[in-house]
């Protein structure tokens, strides 16, 4: 799949320069890799770009000089880009920058500018005789990134569909005797055999007791008759992730894992049919939410039901219960996000369902292709 057009990302700019003008900032230092990419298509391990009102800088240094160069004669060349050299420093080539473009109220981005740079960034102005005010940004280009367009969609599309392949490999290798690293490691090589440029996280293959710890790293254990395995994985295609959860049964489930499952499995069910524009991500949580509580399983939730994807496994919008510190979201057609209730028993075990799910103008598409049934191995 190719790169998003010029025409894509000009209005990627426009979007993040109405809120330039209604936070009255001059221009905004992207310093988040993801951002940058997600604004003029460069992607490199160093880079700053500067979008102002009118312009959008990439300061890069000589490693990638070639590399911009290269993209900015393609047809998914940055419009209006002006390529600024770094000679040494990137907080000199910064100041220099927005010197040159006239800025004088400046917006950078708190989660990933550390105090210390800011402060260095003021400190190298001075010593030039320049003054200028740093306003600390949350979430600008994030929230730009919530609604997806076209191109994002039909990738994260294709994305979501190959993990069937992924999947079915999975579902082979989870077997009693085998180890969950060695599970692990058949489900990462399907992922690059099938195109993925590699895992979007650490693939998760959880057996037994260790599936009532969601985040559990595959390990020694040995998959034995009667475990309930989670499979969580994932793969980045084109720099879009992917992400899916299925819990297998190895051997005849037992009738508390049969209960566990199905429960989960309502949840999720309640939770993508809640789906729809227009409607606050909370609602979704308090869709899966309702149905494990009913179960007497609403201790046994402890996370959120879901997480945005994109150019990153977890990003906007957080699909969770309400609280003081997050905002909720309206949903709108473009959004992309994970559905993923699960229940967990110490000493038991655990179930996590999960599927990629697009907002559509009348309700949703699971993205994710794989049937959601427990498979008995």
């Amino acid at each position: 799949m190719a790169l998003p057009t010029s025409s894509r990302l000009s209005a990627r700019q426009v979007r993040v320069r109405r809120r330039l003008e209604e936070l009255r900032l001059d221009g905004l230092v992207v310093t988040s890799p993801t951002n940058i990419r997600y604004l003029s298509n460069y992607v490199g391990s160093s880079g700053v770009l500067v979008i102002t009102r009118s312009g959008v800088y990439l300061l890069v240094d000589f490693r990638y000089r070639e590399a911009v160069s290269v993209l900015q004669r393609s047809v998914s060349a940055c419009p209006n880009l002006l390529v600024r050299d770094v000679p040494e420093s990137y907080d000199d080539a910064l100041i220099e920058c927005l010197r040159d473009t006239g800025v004088s109220r400046i917006g950078f981005e708190a989660a990933h500018v550390p105090v210390a740079t800011r402060d260095q960034w003021r400190r190298t102005a001075e010593a030039r005789g320049l003054s200028f005010t740093f306003q600390s940004t949350e979430q600008l280009v994030e929230e730009a990134r919530l609604v997806k367009d076209a191109s994002e969609i039909a990738t994260l599309r294709e994305a979501a569909a190959r993990l069937t392949e992924v999947a079915r490999s999975a579902c082979e290798a989870a077997r009693a005797g085998e180890s969950e690293r060695a599970v692990a490691a058949v489900i990462e090589a399907a992922l690059r055999r099938v195109g993925y440029e590699r895992p979007a996280f650490d693939t998760i293959v959880a057996s037994g007791p260790n599936a009532a710890l969601p985040h559990h790293r595959a390990g020694d254990r040995i998959l034995r008759d009667g475990d309930l395995v989670v499979l969580d994985f994932g793969g980045v295609l084109d720099g879009y992730c992917s992400d899916l959860t299925r819990t297998v049964s190895i051997g005849s489930p037992s009738p508390d894992a049969r209960r566990l499952y199905d429960a989960v499995s309502d949840a999720q069910r309640s939770a993508i049919e809640a789906v729809a524009p227009g409607i606050e991500s909370t609602a979704v949580d308090a869709a899966a939410r309702s149905i494990l509580q009913q179960r007497g399983l609403g201790e046994a939730f402890g996370h959120g039901t879901g997480h945005g994807l994109g150019l990153d496994v977890h990003e906007g919008p957080r699909i969770s219960r309400p609280r003081a510190d997050v905002r909720s979201v309206r949903l709108e057609p473009g959004m992309v996000f994970t559905v993923e209730p699960g229940a967990y028993i110490p000493g038991f075990g655990g179930v996590r369902i999960e599927d990629d799910v697009l907002v559509t103008e009348t309700g949703y598409e699971v993205l994710t292709t794989v049937p959601r049934e427990l498979l008995v191995l």
